[in-house]
């Protein structure tokens, strides 16, 4: 019976430190990505898509399906925009920082709307056997901020500069979320990815007005 104790020990052990260092590896990559993007540099995609493998894997081996299932978005976004910034026009021109319209941005916002009702429902669903989490405020704060990263990542996919407040408000309400749950590393992550989203956000509208004085 004690080597049997032993060996579940040494087993809890290891997993905990196992997942702990592959968080460490996936805020690196994480932080990385988020880098790249506010210097308008495409190799934010390769970084974000090693970044949100590392969560699928770890969210999987953890049951959280949902949180899975999101950054199987996030996974698919990321490989768009790696072909959408690579690509270019007739004039072999790529594609430029831009703005969207008053309308764009309405649409975009009830778009964000919808989302969170749809991931909200997934959360809860997924987690219909857990009493605490279902009274709690998590599956309602954790839907608005999967939904502000998931229009992020789109408006990143097509360089609109709107794409920065989405990543911005996502990132306040995720620092404290994860922090709850446990997750040091992802929260400091969400914390560094908050100055890094500021930094993006003026120096792509800095980009953008020297652009279109040209």
């Amino acid at each position: 019976m004690e080597s049997i104790q032993i060996v579940e020990t040494i087993t809890t052990l290891f997993t905990q430190h196992w997942f702990q260092t592959l968080e460490i590896v996936a805020v690196i990559f994480g932080v990385l990505s988020v880098w790249y993007a506010q210097k308008e540099d495409i190799k934010v995609f390769p970084f974000g898509i090693v970044n949100v493998l590392i969560f699928v894997y770890i969210f999987i081996a953890t049951q959280l399906y949902a949180n899975a299932g999101i950054n199987v978005v996030y996974f698919i976004t990321n490989v768009y925009g790696w072909y959408n910034w690579s690509r270019t026009n007739e004039d072999q021109e790529s594609l430029q920082i831009s703005r969207n319209t008053n309308k764009q941005n309405i649409l975009w916002f009830l778009f964000a709307l919808v989302l969170y009702g749809a991931i909200v429902w997934l959360l809860r669903a997924a987690n219909q056997d857990d009493p605490a989490y279902l009274k709690s405020i998590l599956p309602w704060i954790d839907g608005m901020n999967s939904s502000f990263f998931l229009i992020a990542t789109i408006l990143m996919t097509m360089k609109k500069i709107e794409n920065w407040w989405f990543w911005i408000a996502g990132n306040i309400l995720s620092i404290p979320i994860f922090f709850s749950q446990g997750h040091y590393y992802v929260s400091l992550q969400y914390a560094i990815f908050l100055v890094i989203a500021i930094m993006g956000l003026r120096g792509w509208n800095k980009t953008w007005t020297e652009r279109k004085a040209i």
